[in-house]
């Protein structure tokens, strides 16, 4: 996310939590709404409640409204500074984030659905693989990996873009997509480039 007024960091690996931290800590999270987005609140609506993990959470806005409307969900992220202002946000469901590696982590329940929102695109293509095997790992037959996805390629990141074919060249081994929607409402740094994507696991 280049940006001339950005403030210095010492971290330049974003596979690194100190990375995260750094932004955290100076207060500079471009990629934070500071809210749910219009799409993931469609999503939710009208839709029985279910086992969600959301990785790379952040601070963790939908899943504040998750807790507060009494589905089970976990949200992780391996930066202590992203899981502290995470569970100020959740204040009195603090206990439903976790700092945790996504690529090692163990649910407390089977997943039902995998909220996607700038996770993918905060991890550098070569663990694009890694993200892929992972969620087909994660996910039983019939589950969802839904959320937005960051199309088009990047000079660099993060956010690191993905061409659409490359994406569904990842993710269709495992997974049927039912569901590509426009997204109305995105903040500059995602804006014209995002898409809600819902992914079926096939069995």
């Amino acid at each position: 996310m280049s940006d001339p007024a950005a403030p210095s960091f010492e971290s330049r690996d974003p596979n690194s939590p100190e990375f995260w931290d750094e932004r955290f800590d100076q207060h500079y999270t471009p990629w934070d709404q500071a809210g749910v987005p219009h799409a993931f609140r469609a999503f939710v609506t009208g839709r029985a409640r279910c086992n969600v993990l959301i990785p790379g959470c952040g601070s963790a806005y939908e899943a504040s409204l998750l807790a507060e409307a009494g589905w089970p969900v976990r949200a992780i992220d391996f930066s202590p500074s992203a899981v502290a202002a995470a569970r100020v946000q959740l204040k009195d469901h603090a206990e439903v984030v976790e700092q945790a590696d996504f690529f090692a982590y163990q649910p407390p329940f089977p997943v039902d659905w995998v909220y996607e929102r700038a996770f993918f695109c905060a991890l550098p293509p070569e663990r694009w693989p890694d993200y892929a095997a992972r969620m087909a790992a994660l996910l039983r037959p019939g589950a969802l990996l839904a959320g937005f996805f960051f199309l088009g390629t990047t000079p660099k990141g993060p956010p690191f873009g993905i061409e659409r074919d490359a994406l569904d060249a990842w993710l269709t081994p495992h997974f049927e997509l039912v569901e590509d929607h426009e997204v109305t409402d995105s903040i500059a740094v995602f804006a014209g480039r995002e898409r809600w994507l819902t992914w079926r696991r096939r069995a």
